[in-house]
């Protein structure tokens, strides 16, 4: 079952609710309200640079990404 991320409009809360394929959340777990918008998930958010970035640094070199042992952790 799919995880989504939801933001109700009466309360201002976000939450994420596993919903079922072709189905919606039907209420805020907090004050229960049904007027909801889905929000773009921060995972899918991410641009092809930024994943390159991510994916090589930590890789173990010491190229300019950084990450383990190339210095941008600090543990080099």
């Amino acid at each position: 079952m799919p995880i989504y991320e939801y933001r109700c409009d009466d309360c201002g809360q976000s939450f994420e609710s596993f919903v079922m394929p072709g189905r919606t959340a039907d209420e805020c777990p907090d004050c229960h309200g049904a007027h909801l918008k889905r929000e773009m998930s921060v995972f899918a958010a991410r641009d092809g640079a930024a994943m390159r970035a991510a994916s090589s640094a930590g890789n173990g070199s010491s190229g300019p990404a950084g990450g383990c042992c190339g210095g941008g952790c600090g543990c080099a």
